[in-house]
């Protein structure tokens, strides 16, 4: 399945991005997606550029001061490596006079062996004493396995003390894919759907889950929000289908940000 691709264009004075021809050319189309790169939250000026138009900016002090915004479109002339996502041959044809480059999101897969496995049951979000494990249970857990955590709780490590919630089960193999990049959620989507397809036809595994993490340093997060990093930066969602078609939907984000929704 195709998930890129996106761009990266070097040193794009901001006013590019408010010109009439880049409005006309990929905002009004509602297909452009647009985050400066390798810049902190909380300590450098930061923009996003919504597929709806909207431009969201988080400036420091200095930089709000001297651009004058209230209300008036922004000549914020400072640099930035800018993340797009668009239209192909459009974004490299628009941005020539620049440094562009095209890059691919990287897709890494592993396979897990002799893997303790929650056990769920899709109607016990909560869990069930010695039945089922708990949603937030479950969200631990995923941590873990993505952090390549080793879940066996010895007395002589140092590094965690983590272990897989009860009940639980071994699995044999368990695949494990990582998809890396500025990935649109219309590509999600379509993920989404064809995990759910997965279990048209009966299969020993009992659920599947698909993980997205929204960068750490994004201005914005849910409903438009202001996102803040904090210590981690955190704001995702998970989904776990299961293979009578029922689904949980997780979401969660850093302590102060606003709540999703």
């Amino acid at each position: 399945m195709e998930m890129g691709p996106y761009y990266v264009v070097k040193n794009l004075p901001l006013h590019e991005l408010i010109t009439h021809e880049f409005i006309n050319t990929f905002v009004k189309k509602g297909s452009c997606y647009a985050l400066t790169y390798n810049t902190n939250i909380d300590e450098d000026n930061t923009v996003a550029l919504l597929p709806n138009g909207k431009l969201i900016l988080s400036l420091d002090k200095d930089t709000y001061e001297e651009t004058g915004l209230q209300g008036h479109p922004s000549r914020y002339s400072g640099r930035k490596v800018m993340k797009f996502s668009a239209e192909e041959s459009t974004m490299m044809s628009y941005f020539s006079s620049y440094q562009i480059q095209e890059h691919q999101p990287k897709v890494a897969l592993s396979t897990l062996r002799d893997l303790q496995c929650p056990v769920l049951q899709s109607n016990a979000l909560s869990g069930e004493p010695e039945a089922s494990c708990s949603a937030p249970e479950l969200f631990d857990w995923l941590g873990a396995v993505f952090s390549n955590v080793d879940l066996n709780n010895e007395p002589s490590s140092f590094i965690s003390t983590y272990c897989c919630p009860q009940p639980s089960t071994i699995v044999a193999k368990a695949h494990l894919c990582t998809i890396t990049g500025f990935i649109l959620p219309e590509k999600i989507c379509l993920l989404l759907e064809r995990l759910c397809h997965y279990f048209n036809e009966p299969k020993l595994a009992p659920w599947v889950t698909l993980s997205v993490q929204g960068f750490a340093d994004s201005p914005v997060s849910w409903r438009e929000n202001e996102h803040g990093f904090q210590k981690g930066g955190e704001h995702l969602y998970n989904f776990v289908i299961f293979n009578n078609q029922d689904y949980w939907l997780q979401m969660a984000v850093g302590a102060n940000d606003d709540c999703p929704p």
